[in-house]
């Protein structure tokens, strides 16, 4: 009978510390009082499980104010800290064209963010690697924090994840770069992987324009698009990763492939260029179609020019459609589109309200992202922190190498 309720004890502690932990993030000096309060848990189970988070190197416990020189009457409070600074994680995007690294500490206050591209845009697994290795290095040393203190690092990939880390892909891209195995024998650390959009669904909800939102869908609506998806606060990945995926827009009118604002803006624009000869558009690019970028487009239409400002209208339709349908399968409350687009799309925000109840009864409202390209970095540290205050009793600052004093 004991073997049977032993793991649920240590479930419910495991739980616990959680739980504790998360109420001291940020807080500041805590006494045992306030976090029975802020827990819901009896002072025997709040005390020992700090006495433990403290022996685990999570917290500090400050002298009593009796010891201090305060006057208390009765029995003396116990004062906690959460210490921040007891470890560290990384946040990484992988792109195709570069990388992106957040060193955070475990209030999840960002050290540093570090961005370096590829030479080209196809290298090798073993290139991709040694840039991997030297941004790490670069964004640790801008922190001001030793390697050895990196409890979790967690990688976004612009790629279906399974639920237990692996990617789900025939791109050639990702079936010779195996993140997770390369990381942790590189360094020792204990890396997670998520899909890109999943963790930018993260970020927004934490620190963006999502917060306090439970129903959402957060898009990377750069050169492809893809999405993340909360439903009632919990992040969904279906029975193998495959959640928010967007093939199915193959299939939809109007819409027909998976690419994004930044491609179609540039698109729309190169063919708005040859229906009008007055466009400031020919300018911009020099008078060659194919030099024309996405950035030139909004530019033009920022000043009112008229080509330009058609080519936008186009994608706003498009992108009307394209939320529509989503919003139509999961009837979220906020669509928030983010990347590096994101500032750029604010102005196709009216275009794209007016025309979605054109495709969806359920229209959402809209938003961008403030959180810039960043985004996925960000929300790879949310995700490494969750996983970190999950497995406290196990994957814990005391658990990391000694260093010399």
């Amino acid at each position: 009978m004991l073997t049977g309720t032993a793991p649920s004890t240590q479930l419910v502690r495991r739980l616990n510390a959680g739980a504790m932990l998360k109420a001291m993030r940020g807080a500041g000096v805590v006494t045992g009082t306030e976090l029975m309060a802020r827990t819901g848990l009896s002072r025997a189970t709040v005390i020992s499980i700090c006495d433990e988070l403290v022996r685990l190197g999570w917290l500090r416990e400050l002298e009593n104010r009796r010891g201090a020189g305060d006057y208390v009457k009765g029995r003396p409070a116990r004062r906690f800290v959460f210490d921040d600074g007891a470890a560290s994680v990384l946040g990484i995007d992988i792109g195709a064209n570069k990388i992106t690294t957040i060193v955070a500490d475990m209030a999840g206050n960002p050290l540093s963010q570090v961005t370096m591209p590829f030479r080209t845009y196809n290298v090798s697994a073993a290139e991709r690697a040694d840039v991997l290795d030297k941004i790490a290095a670069n964004a640790l040393q801008e922190a001001g924090v030793p390697a050895d203190s990196v409890l979790a690092v967690s990688v976004g990939v612009a790629a279906p994840v399974s639920r237990e880390g692996e990617v789900l892909t025939v791109q050639e891209f990702w079936k010779s770069f195996d993140v997770r195995r390369t990381v942790s024998e590189r360094h020792g650390w204990h890396v997670l992987l998520e899909n890109d959009a999943n963790l930018a669904a993260l970020a927004e909800r934490w620190q963006g324009t999502a917060q306090g939102v439970d129903n959402l869908v957060v898009m990377l609506a750069g050169d492809r698009l893809g999405s993340g998806i909360l439903e009632s606060g919990r992040l969904l990945h279906g029975q193998v990763g495959g959640f928010g995926e967007l093939g199915f827009l193959d299939n939809v009118d109007g819409v027909g492939n998976t690419y994004g604002i930044a491609f179609y803006a540039a698109l729309a624009g190169r063919e708005a260029m040859e229906e009008a000869d007055g466009t400031t558009l020919r300018g911009l690019c020099g008078g060659n179609p194919d030099d024309l970028t996405a950035e030139m487009v909004f530019a033009a239409a920022a000043d009112g020019d008229g080509a330009a400002l058609s080519a936008l209208d186009r994608v706003s339709l498009r992108m009307a459609r394209v939320i529509g349908s989503i919003s139509t399968l999961v009837n979220p409350e906020l669509v928030v589109l983010a990347g590096g687009v994101a500032a750029s799309a604010r102005t196709l925000l009216p275009g794209i309200q007016q025309h979605l109840p054109e495709f969806t009864f359920t229209p959402p409202r809209l938003a961008t992202s403030t959180l810039g390209e960043g985004i996925v970095s960000l929300g790879a540290i949310r995700h490494a922190l969750d996983y970190v205050e999950e497995h406290a009793l196990d994957l814990s600052p005391s658990s990391l190498p000694k260093r010399a004093s």
